[in-house]
Formats: structure tokens, sequence, C-alpha cells
């Protein structure tokens, strides 16, 4: 097997070629050329090199997110760039995946911070367990570690993380461009013993995005160059703009034609319009609309009953989703109910639905069991959620 693998998402440039488990060549710089400088010299210096045809290679890997915005959207068009002229598939690798990757074999909890801004880090929380056996497809016949992703990669406050790794009780090792920057929050916040990964580990390197790439390759994780595209993990300033001035008003009758065809949109089993009419009508219903710059991206309908409420419809557009304009709308909602008398809140949700599930429990939400059989096209169960 033979892989391509290239890593722009952050300070660092980076591009490899393996083949066959060895890194045949790595070219990795740190400097303060734009990657668009640097990026198709260092692949075309790796190919001079080492002799190589890139229309042998089986796929091309590449950091796809977390990052620089800018820096993912140069990788992600070198790597489609490349797919499209070689018709070879992209191995899309977290980039925190490919940093914690960086200790293979390390014995503790293994943390990547990439600095996001806004005293937000992009990271992870990952590990190695020794299987005991020998690696099918390495050379060598030492033991295998297997790669563990204890926390999917993720935005959160260096507070946040460090209360994470404090409730886990373990010792951790630390890497990353976040690592200079919060360094003294870390030393701060954190009730465990720590370190920190020496420098010529702590950086992207374009080698371990390949060996990952391989795994992701050989499991059958690739996507086409016409399909792939960065994940960015959070959305642009220009994004959060929009999204701080989003607000959350009541609903008119004028809004009724677009919440239906949203309605329509998002869920298998829609409510009709008719539907919308009588609970804006319903004296006991809340319901209201989130509108941004753009229009109206979201709403949510709430029936009172004494200090309780049930929050039976809230939903944004697919195309804002994960951009932050749910957790919005839900916490103005609750806002709103608790101001009207509301002291508990109920939902339900279907079990398959793990962003709402997500979304729910980030709010305060609690699971109290499951509704059998609650939905059908297609029949499925419901969790019950409660916040007080």
């Amino acid at each position: 097997m033979k892989i391509l693998a290239l890593d722009s998402s952050g300070n660092v440039a980076s591009v490899a070629i393996l083949e066959d488990n060895i890194l045949k060549a790595e070219y990795t710089i740190d400097y303060k050329k734009t990657h668009s400088q640097t990026i198709l010299p260092m692949l075309e210096e790796i190919r001079r090199m080492t002799e190589s045809d890139f229309a042998d290679i089986d796929a091309i890997a590449v950091a796809a997110g977390p990052g620089s915005f800018t820096g993912l959207r140069i990788g992600a068009a070198t790597a489609k760039g490349l797919g499209l002229a070689l018709e070879k598939p992209i191995v899309p690798v977290p980039t925190t995946d490919a940093l914690a990757f960086n200790l293979y074999g390390h014995g503790g909890l293994i943390c990547p911070i990439m600095d996001a801004r806004r005293n937000q880090v992009y990271t992870g929380l990952y590990g190695f367990i020794s299987t005991g056996g020998e690696c099918d497809t390495c050379d060598s016949k030492e033991n295998y570690y297997e790669f563990i992703r204890i926390k999917e990669t993720s935005a959160m406050s260096i507070e946040e993380l460090c209360s994470l790794i404090n409730e886990r009780g373990e010792e951790v090792i630390f890497l990353g461009d976040g690592v200079p920057v919060y360094a003294k929050q870390i030393d701060s916040l954190l009730r465990v013993p720590y370190m920190f990964a020496p420098a010529h580990l702590s950086r992207q390197h374009a080698g371990s995005v390949g060996m990952l790439g391989m795994e992701l390759f050989a499991a059958g994780k690739t996507e086409s160059a016409a399909e792939h595209s960065p994940k960015y993990y959070r959305v642009s300033q220009a994004e959060r703009e929009r999204k701080e001035k989003a607000i959350v008003r009541p609903m008119t009758e004028k809004d009724l034609e677009y919440v239906s065809e949203l309605e329509e949109a998002s869920y298998p089993d829609p409510w009709s319009k008719k539907g919308f009419e009588e609970e804006l009508s319903n004296p006991f219903a809340l319901s209201v609309v989130m509108e941004d710059t753009t229009g109206v991206v979201g709403y949510a309908i709430a029936i009172l009953t004494g200090e309780s409420a049930d929050l039976v419809k809230i939903t944004v557009s697919e195309k804002e989703r994960g951009k932050g304009y749910g957790r919005k709308l839900l916490d103005e909602v609750i806002t709103e109910l608790n101001n009207r008398g509301s002291i508990n809140v109920t939902l339900e949700v279907r079990v398959s639905n793990e962003p709402a599930i997500s979304l729910y429990e980030h709010a305060g939400f609690t699971s109290e069991g499951i509704r059998p059989g609650f939905y059908s096209n297609p029949k499925e169960d419901a969790v019950i959620y409660r916040k007080k």
C-alpha cells in the first residue's frame, strides 16, 4: 500500500510518502511562509527525491480538521486537486487523532490541544493499549498497540478540558500548538500529574496522518475527491457574528409557510401547516422562531401545563446545524419557559439521534427512560429527557 499524506491544519506544513509501513519521506516545516507557498513545492521535492510517481499511490490522506480555516482549505484544495487528477480516493484523518498518534505506544492519557482562540482549544483524549499480540502488517514482531479514542475531537474551553481530565484522574501528556498558549492555565487548573511532549513530537507530522490513513483506507473509510471537504468543528468568525446577531422571537402567521417547509424537509413524519396554526392560537403553547441576518433559521414549540412544559418541537435548518444555533435556541426557550413559571422541561428524542442527544445532555437534560416504539416512519424508541 502506498499513501501520500499532507497536513496544513496549523502553522506546520507537512507532506509524506508511506509505502508498506515504511515512511519513505517526510518534509515538515514550521516557518512564516504561507501554506499556499510551501505545500506544492514540498510535494514536488519529496516526489523528486524519492523518484516517485504519484500515479502509483493508492490514496491521499489529509488532515481534515480541526485547525486553521485557511490552512484546512489549502490542504483540502490540494488533496482534491491531486485526487481528481490522479483519480485517487481521499482519506480524511482528524487532525487531533494524527497529533495523538505521534506518541504511539505511550502508556498514559494523551491530550492534543490546538489553539482555537477565544479561550478555546480543539482537542480529544486518546490512549494506546497493548494487545499482547503481534502487528500483522508490521515487519517487526513487536507487540502491537491499539489506538483508542477516549473522547472524539471537539472544541471546548481549557477550563472544561481540565475539569474533564481531573475527573478521569489519570496522568496526561499534552502536545500541540495550544501548549505554549495555555501552559500556565493547565498548571493552575490540573489536579493530576501531567507533562508536555518534547518539541520533535509536539506538532503535526504528515507521517502520522499517513499511518492512520492506511488504517482508515484498509477499513474502507474513504471518500472521492469531489466529496471531500474539511471539517472545521467550529464556525468561522463571520458565522459567529451571524449567530450573535440571531434573535428568538414569537412565531407569527407570516412564518407558517416557511416553518412548515422546514418541518417537511427535516422529518419523515412532519407536522402539517394546520398543526402549526393550531399551536399558534393555543394559549398554553410557546411558539418561537430563530432569525438571523439571512432570515428564519429555526423554530421551537413547547406546551405548558402548570409548572411543567413539554418541548414538542425544536428544529434548526439543516445547512445551519453544527454552528451553535440549536443550543442558543434551546437556552432561550428554556429561559422563557422559566419566566412563565415552568420549573421542569421534558422532551422526547429518537434513540438514534446522537447530535440532538448530545445537545440536550450538554444543556443539562438527563435521561429518565424509554418510550418503546414512540416514533413511526421509521419505527423507533424515544428517550425521555428532563431538565429541572
